[in-house]
């Protein structure tokens, strides 16, 4: 069971795999505070990337501030898998995989050419990006100790509460010392304004653009900065940004609940789930009561309790797929644990060794506070205000627990400054061309609503085309909607209002 901040760590670490290479940086040349300069840009010169030579790879340097371009700058990692067939090019995709976190360099030299169809390999230069602050680009960096710190982000009163506030402030003021400058500019408004300064230096006039999940973000405020310099973008996992707190808690612990109740029908009517036969809610439920008493170990280490929270965000990461087989044996072995083993599994943890003064110095890349903490106006004043939005949480998806995701995400900004670069607003998008959002009806993580909300603020611009199973992603997920996506980034085909893709497989 893979928690979603391990597993994007190790995107990230594939990203970060360039560091040690040598890269050509060209600046590119700087743009009004808002981005909409025309100063012409300098094109990138290419290289091999040093682990995939059939790839090449690039840095462009630009302001970390717009406000001042002739301020402090970073360089931005750039990645590109030139398009197959030359004759027949149509022209460049800059994807983003999401996170925020995710490393769009990796994503364009390990996963473009297994994720996407051959025919948009044939068409395209696919093009991949690290957000600045992630990846290659200037990473956000914190303190490894302090981020192990970390108190519980389920506070039972307002001196836990306080306590979170605190460390949050103090880890805060750590990241941004070991970051620089970039820290307070690491919001996705910033990061949009990368982008077109990315097309520049490409030397096009317009874009096409491929967004997964948090990337769909990037898209959305991208068709609003710049909307007359998109061909295409087609999103997928759709982020909406125009949610308030108790919106945003309670609609992606609902939609959490919902691939909970998605996993229990599947295992009622196929044979081969290992929690066939039996009451799977009951199941879940009785673990989760166990695990609050101490009761579960760790089947990877049996030094180690589990607690209710991380169970229920391992399942939360198997929605993902979904790995339904995978999480039914992992809650039948859980569940299998005899009650005599607890006294073996309650002995104290074994204390860890003292870290040297060389390694308390050690940093790590944790980008997705940064971010989110900037973008989201999300801030719990106090103990009882948490409580509230907590209890809205827990009614919304009694057997998850609440958002097994959000709710850490939302944890990490108390205490943070009121003040966001980029606060929630309702979508508003004047000069864009037809956009394709594709969001599958049974998302674990971002409620089907939010695509719909984003399509309702944006109905003269965006078609959605809504996949009817279950999973986080969707390009790949059956012939329809890979055809879909391939049909309108190529030949700029849209499916007709009201359609929509069956599940396909067991999703």
């Amino acid at each position: 069971m893979q928690p979603l901040f391990r597993a994007l760590t190790g995107v990230l670490a594939a990203g970060l795999l360039l560091a040690g290479a040598s890269i050509p940086i060209v600046e590119a040349a700087a743009a009004d505070p808002r981005g909409h300069g025309s100063t012409k840009q300098q094109a990138i010169d290419w290289k091999p990337c040093p682990q995939d030579a059939t790839a090449q790879c690039g840095t462009l340097r630009l302001p970390v501030d717009r406000a001042r371009p002739s301020g402090e700058t970073f360089d931005m990692a750039v990645a590109r898998r030139k398009a197959t067939d030359p004759d027949r090019r149509v022209g460049v995709l800059l994807v983003n995989p999401g996170g925020p976190g995710a490393s769009g360099v990796a994503f364009a030299v390990d996963q473009a050419k297994s994720h996407f169809s051959a025919d948009i390999q044939e068409r395209f230069d696919i093009v991949g990006f690290d957000p600045r602050g992630v990846g290659r680009s200037h990473p956000v960096k914190c303190s490894t100790e302090l981020l192990g710190q970390q108190p519980s982000v389920h506070p039972r009163n307002q001196a836990e509460f306080d306590r979170l506030a605190e460390f949050n402030r103090a880890l805060r003021e750590d990241c941004r010392r070991h970051t620089g400058p970039l820290f307070d500019h690491a919001d996705t408004l910033s990061v949009v304004r990368d982008m077109d300064a990315l097309r520049g230096a490409l030397g096009e006039e317009k874009i096409n653009y491929f967004g997964h999940s948090y990337g769909t973000l990037i898209g959305e405020q991208y068709a609003e900065e710049y909307g007359d310099r998109i061909r295409t973008m087609a999103l997928t996992a759709n982020i909406d940004h125009s949610l308030g707190a108790r919106e945003f808690l309670v609609s992606s612990a609902a939609a959490a609940e919902d691939s909970f109740h998605q996993f229990v029908k599947w295992c009622d009517r196929t044979s081969s789930c290992a929690l066939h036969g039996r009451d799977v809610t009951a199941v879940w439920d009785r673990l989760l009561a166990r695990a609050d008493r101490g009761e579960i170990r760790d089947p990877e280490s049996a030094d180690r309790i589990l607690t209710a929270h991380e169970i229920t965000f391992d399942a939360f990461m198997t929605f993902y797929g979904p790995d339904r087989d995978e999480l039914a044996t992992y809650v039948a072995g859980l569940d299998a644990q005899e009650p005599n083993e607890r006294q073996r599994s309650e002995q104290p943890r074994q204390g860890q060794p003292a870290l040297s003064r060389e390694a308390e110095q050690q940093t790590k890349a944790e980008p997705f506070y940064a971010v989110f903490c900037q973008d989201w106006r999300i801030r719990a004043k106090d103990y009882r205000e948490y409580a509230r939005l907590t209890q809205a949480e827990l009614r919304a998806a009694p057997h998850m627990r609440g958002s097994p995701r959000v709710h850490r995400a939302v944890a990490g900004c108390v205490g943070w400054p009121d003040e966001v670069n980029n606060p929630q607003h309702r979508l508003r998008i004047t000069e864009a061309p037809k956009i394709l959002m594709l969001h599958s009806r049974h998302d674990p993580a971002n409620h089907f609503t939010w695509a719909a909300n984003v399509h309702r603020q944006t109905r003269g611009t965006t078609v959605l085309l809504p996949y009817e199973g279950a999973g986080h992603s969707v390009y790949g997920r059956s012939d329809c909607t890979r055809d879909a996506v391939d049909d309108y980034l190529m030949e700029l085909r849209l499916p007709m209002a009201g359609s929509s893709c069956a599940p396909a497989g067991t999703g």
